[in-house]
Formats: structure tokens, C-alpha cells, sequence
């Protein structure tokens, strides 16, 4: 893999990570990350939809209208999001009632349908699916991350494990006092969780700083 390439999968990592510099996909990053597993399934699922619809708005670019290209790329994310909707109700029912609204608005995407309009329309198929893979990866990070330390302190669990001890029976750190923050699992601490991501990334490199 070139360089150039090998950057597309890279930048969106960090540098050009579209939820902490592109401030894209916010609502998700906001909704599903009160669980890590639900963070991880809506990863894989936006991993899917964003890898595969750039290779396929790729081989369309040069016969798709200008005019309706955008009806054309939400019908392929609409497409691929209805497979990845059944894929859940026949292997993970009860996720996929916790997750079933906004698997659908994966569709109304800002990261999706702006790699669709900004890169696949003007790369060849392999560029477009790196580009999409880098972009779902720098997704996936931010959300496992946010989804990891929301479900740890506010129920004291991962994966729905304890791994905190027992709140019950005062096991673990509870021996000592601790309590679940439930203020984790309310939507405005993942705001506040990307925030700090946010501070962070720009504390370890000024550059990322506007001015």
C-alpha cells in the first residue's frame, strides 16, 4: 500500500478524526454509548455501510446525474442499512431492539453521505474503500472509547460483566465507598465525554487548534 494511501486509513485516526476535528456524527456518538456493545455493534454496522457504499458510489461516479446524486446515495446507504438491520434481527434480536432506531439513521449519517459527496464521487474503487474503512475507524474509536468509560462508571460494567465488584454486596470498590455515577448513562456525559476526547487530542497537538 502507498503512502498516500496508507494516510487514508491514518488521518481519520486522529488528525482528521470526523467526530473530534470534523464534528460529524455527533447524535450517535450521543445516543448509543451508554453501553459499550451497543458503541461497538453501531461501529461495525457504520464500518459496513460506509466501506461498501463508497466502493459502490466509486463504480457509479461516472453514470449517476448530477442532478439526483444524492437521491442515488441515500438509496445505496438505505440499501446496505436494511442489511445490516436484518443481519441483527436474526443474530442479535435484543440488541437490535435496543439499537433498531438508529441503526436507521445511520442513513442520515453526516460522515456517510459526506464521504459519499466528497471523496467516492471523485476516487477510483480502491481509494474509496480505504477512505471509507479509515473514516468508520476513526468512528468506531471515539464511540468504543466514550461507550468504555460510560458504562464502566456509570454501571460499573463492560460488555454487561461487572468488573467493579458487586454494588450489592459491597464487593470490589464498593468495599470502599464507590457508587455508580448515574450521571454517566444520560446522554449530555457523552457530549461532555467527547468534549474532554476533544481536549485532549488538541492538548497533545496544537496544530489541531483553530484560530
Amino acid at each position: 500500500m502507498a503512502f498516500k494511501d496508507s494516510k487514508l486509513i491514518t488521518d481519520p485516526l486522529a488528525d482528521n478524526n470526523p467526530i473530534t476535528i470534523q464534528v460529524l456524527g455527533i447524535c450517535s456518538a450521543l445516543a448509543i454509548t451508554a453501553e459499550l456493545e451497543a458503541s461497538i455493534v453501531m461501529s461495525i454496522a457504520v464500518l459496513f455501510v460506509l466501506g461498501v457504499g463508497n466502493v459502490v458510489i466509486s463504480l457509479m461516479r461516472n453514470i449517476i446525474p448530477s442532478k439526483i446524486r444524492i437521491i442515488v446515495q441515500l438509496i445505496v446507504v438505505a440499501s446496505l442499512v436494511i442489511i445490516v438491520d436484518q443481519v441483527l434481527k436474526a443474530f442479535a434480536y435484543e440488541l437490535s431492539k435496543t439499537l433498531s432506531v438508529f441503526v436507521g439513521l445511520i442513513i442520515t449519517n453526516c460522515i456517510i453521505m459526506g464521504r459519499f459527496e466528497a471523496f467516492a464521487l471523485a476516487n477510483g474503487p480502491w481509494r474509496s474503500f480505504l477512505d471509507g474503512i479509515g473514516n468508520s475507524l476513526g468512528y468506531a474509536v471515539i464511540l468504543i472509547i466514550v461507550g468504555f468509560f460510560r458504562e464502566l462508571l456509570g454501571s460499573g460494567t463492560l460488555l454487561g460483566f461487572p468488573v467493579l465488584g458487586d454494588p450489592i454486596e459491597k464487593t470490589g470498590v464498593y468495599a470502599f465507598g464507590y457508587e455508580n455515577n448515574g450521571f454517566m448513562l444520560l446522554a449530555p456525559m457523552a457530549l461532555i465525554t467527547v468534549g474532554i476526547i476533544i481536549w485532549v487530542q488538541r492538548t497533545k497537538n496544537p496544530a489541531l487548534i483553530e484560530d
